[in-house]
């Protein structure tokens, strides 16, 4: 008789490890994770209510070595972003401090020694680890450990998600790559179609729950008006970043779905409600939630909405670690199973979680708050662009229109005033101003009946008011429109009428060092047209506001 031997599995533990994006992977694989280590408390909870092993509540950062479990086959683990991320600091982060974190998970690589390991991080970490471990580098001392990097994208992966992520280890990276075979690719459309239905099929996993037994899955209220005006506005018309769709395209992986975004931010996604007409709402937390990759089983314990939000933004996917894990325990191509068939077990924790209350759009803001927003027609990216704006340092707060030009690391700003104006109008013919005012007949009429002192309480939700904010800023608009296409009939008389008031204001010799000026050139009609649309409008609002001065001087 014969006696089968055990196979010995696989142990892990998980540092930084967030809600357990990282543990249910390694657990779908066949790995045993022995310990999770995460300094956030809430998410601790949920790691461990879902994943059933210790999560530890520590600041990593003061973790003794002497203190984390002996014999550890895999280290993993996703040190905070942060510091690293362009989109969260716009790549101003404190670098420093930031490696400190990835510091002390090698650290802890280096002392258990494990036989594979594996870090998820942004995508500009994957440069930084390269030159940091040159010599004199913060992370020269580690290059022993076998320090390999890759960007991936783990829409290959299976994830119905655009997101970059850079991976570093010690492991078979081309074992990994070969598992996309084993993936199906999902589009934002399918996962939000999947989850609308009565009887729930997990677009990722096949789980399949009747709908009443998801959970965070209350669709928020649509924005309004205001709310999709600027969630447009910061999609299609940023000045600098890359326009996207809006709402969001349904038939491709949605982009990254972040840990922080307002209702009215850049990285929110947004798509098209059932109603009729259609509306503009955020994602659910489930829907977030399955497309980071997490299935339609696995609970998020909090009570604030926020809470939710970061905990999914913040998660590595485990439909992506899943396979990453396969990769650290060398499983032939072959013998991967597929989402479907590995977590055909899972099963909703008990108790589940709580649906917290959705965000809601502000009822009032600070009478502070801040207008700044591009006149989409006089805008051309990089930085370079007219806007209407309030100036909140201002006692009572003015607004106005404003030009700036040249590069993202040189901003050159061109006041938009009387004497401007009428040093423009003498480079022209009396012919082209009189096409130039007959453009203009519309905003001038709006602007002697519009009520500018309003307008901030209004934008600021603290009072009624006639003239709203983006009013003037589609008048700005329209006008910037008319205006260019007047002057792009006189395009040589434009250009050399923009160059003599490039002088002007700046003179001879500093004009010709100024960035950019080739590219107001190519754009001379819509420049010029902006110097008179926006130098024009400035002169209604500083009347405005010296009338509004006086009236309340004479009132005090």
């Amino acid at each position: 008789m014969t006696t089968k031997i055990k196979k010995k599995r696989w142990k892990a533990i998980d540092l930084y490890s967030g809600v357990g994006g990282w543990a249910l992977g390694l657990r779908l694989a066949g790995v045993d994770v022995v310990s999770s280590y995460e300094h956030w408390g809430v998410a601790n909870e949920t790691n461990f209510k879902n994943n059933h092993h210790q999560a530890q509540t520590v600041d990593i950062r003061r973790l003794e070595l002497a203190d984390l479990p002996n014999d550890i086959d895999i280290v993993v683990g996703s040190p905070p972003c942060t510091q690293f991320s362009y989109s969260n600091r716009g790549g101003g982060g404190d670098l420093v401090d930031g490696l400190k974190d990835v510091i002390q998970f090698l650290s802890i690589v280096e002392h258990l020694k494990p036989r594979v390991w594996a870090m998820e991080n942004v995508p500009r970490m994957a440069g930084i680890i390269e030159a940091e471990l040159e010599e004199g580098g913060a992370l020269h001392r580690f290059s022993k450990l076998g320090i390999k990097t890759r960007v991936l994208n783990l829409a290959n992966f299976g994830v119905p998600q655009r997101r970059m992520r850079c991976i570093a280890g010690n492991f078979d990276f081309e074992l990994l790559e070969a598992y996309k075979e084993k993936t199906i690719p999902l589009t934002l459309g399918k996962v939000i179609a999947a989850l609308g239905e009565e009887n729930v099929i997990d677009p990722l996993f096949g789980i399949k729950i009747p709908n009443f037994e998801l959970r965070d899955h209350i669709e928020e209220a649509p924005l309004n008006d205001e709310e999709v005006r600027i969630n447009r506005a910061a999609k299609t018309t940023h000045t600098v970043y890359n326009a996207m769709s809006f709402p969001d395209r349904l038939d491709r992986p949605v982009r990254t779905i972040t840990a922080t975004c307002t209702r009215v931010s850049r990285e929110s996604i947004v798509v098209e409600t059932n109603e009729i007409p259609k509306k503009i709402r955020r994602l659910t937390v489930r829907e977030r939630a399955s497309l980071q990759g997490f299935p339609i089983t696995f609970q998020f314990y909090a009570d604030r909405y926020s809470d939710k939000l970061r905990m999914v933004g913040n998660a590595i996917p485990p439909a992506f670690t899943y396979f990453l894990a396969h990769a650290l325990i060398k499983t032939p191509v072959e013998s991967v199973l597929s989402l479907v068939d590995a977590g055909k077990d899972l099963k909703c924790p008990s108790p589940p979680a709580a649906d917290a209350a959705p965000d809601r759009a502000g009822s009032k803001y600070s009478e502070n708050r801040r207008f700044r927003f591009a006149i989409p027609s006089l805008q051309l990216k990089s930085g370079v662009r007219f806007e209407l704006v309030n100036r909140i340092e201002y006692s009572p707060i003015a607004w106005g229109v404003d030009f700036y030009f040249g590069t993202s690391k040189s901003i050159i700003a061109l006041s938009l005033n009387d004497g401007l104006l009428e040093r423009a109008k003498k480079l022209f013919s009396s012919e082209v101003l009189e096409q130039l005012n007959f453009a203009m007949e519309d905003l001038d009429s709006f602007m002697q009946t519009a009520d500018i002192t309003g307008m901030q309480r209004i934008w600021s939700h603290r009072g009624p008011g006639v003239t709203a904010p983006f009013m003037l800023l589609d008048q700005l608009d329209s006008a910037g429109r008319c205006l260019n296409a007047v002057l792009s009939a006189h395009e040589f008389s434009t250009q050399f009428a923009l160059g003599e008031i490039i002088r002007s204001e700046f003179g001879d010799d500093r004009a010709l060092k100024l960035p950019g000026l080739a590219k107001l050139a190519r754009n001379a009609p819509l420049v010029v047209g902006g110097i008179f649309v926006g130098a024009t409008v400035n002169s209604y609002l500083n009347r405005a506001n010296t009338c509004f001065k006086k009236a309340r001087g004479l009132a005090h």
